[in-house]
């Protein structure tokens, strides 16, 4: 594994590539591939039309996943038929997470199949839907008018912190060390709540992890937007637009997720 790579895990995020250097330009973030064997590329950002239309790619896919979700978001917020029966079936939960686990796997950690078309539209489509179902799951269990508070407020959020990273000075991509113990923080911080929650449920303590995780992933949000610009320590490769979009795109539904835990209030 290369000490430099960011890593995030455990249900977090997981970034498999390496970063390669060349004078003169930025560095990448991926890993180059030609035919079976993969090798790490150099990639100029001086082209600002490639940027542009790389950004551009990476923007439409991430729109229509959230388009998508939200759809579901909705369906399983304002349906009742629908939200009884898939919390009266929570098997369909399980097998949406094993879904959700086995594609990010390949997505993450595979560079081949995420970037052989049209395999990775596939299988980014199997995984934004499984992952739609799991939030919209968690959706059902809270009041209405909780679910769109949430919503937006990740969008505000969101819209915020992306302005931010595109016009500031400040290099997110630098701060990987930083992001890294945080996210080791939560990791141990979830593994703690799990073993007492069975036991007693402590709503102060869910609380402060659930503003840790949000405050963390809007973090991961900036780190991961910078990526895409090209202009800072860290670049992310133009073949990369679908590991940009589901980095960007999982960052979002952590955020949306640890506010309803915040603001959520659950159904009477």
């Amino acid at each position: 594994m290369c000490p430099t790579c960011p890593q995030k895990s455990s249900g977090a995020k997981l970034d498999m590539s390496c970063f390669s250097s060349f004078s003169g330009s930025s560095p990448n973030y991926g890993s180059g591939f030609s035919g079976d064997t993969e090798t790490l590329t150099t990639f100029s950002w001086d082209d600002r039309s490639v940027r542009r239309v790389f950004i551009r790619k990476v923007y439409s896919i991430l729109l229509i996943q959230l388009l998508v979700t939200v759809a579901i978001v909705a369906l399983f917020t304002f349906c009742e038929p629908v939200q009884t029966y898939i919390q009266a079936n929570p098997a369909w939960y399980w097998a949406s997470y094993a879904v959700f686990f086995i594609t990010y796997l390949i997505l993450a950690c595979c560079s081949g199949p995420r970037r052989y078309f049209p395999w990775n539209l596939i299988l980014l489509s199997i995984f934004t839907l499984s992952m739609a179902y799991l939030t919209g799951m968690l959706s059902s269990y809270y009041n209405t008018k909780s679910v769109l508070l949430c919503l937006g407020i990740t969008a505000l959020v969101c819209l915020s912190v992306t302005l931010f990273s595109f016009q500031t000075k400040y290099d997110f991509t630098s701060c990987q060390g930083v992001l890294f113990v945080m996210l080791m923080v939560l990791l141990f911080s979830g593994i703690i709540l799990a073993i007492l929650l069975p036991f007693k449920y402590v709503p102060w303590l869910q609380a402060i992890y659930a503003v840790l995780g949000a405050i963390v992933f809007t973090m991961f949000l900036a780190f991961d937007t910078q990526l895409l610009m090209g202009n800072r320590r860290y670049a992310m490769s133009p073949e990369e637009y679908i590991f940009g979009a589901l980095n960007i795109y999982l960052d979002i539904i952590y955020i949306f997720s640890f506010l309803l835990q915040i603001f959520g209030s659950s159904r009477e």
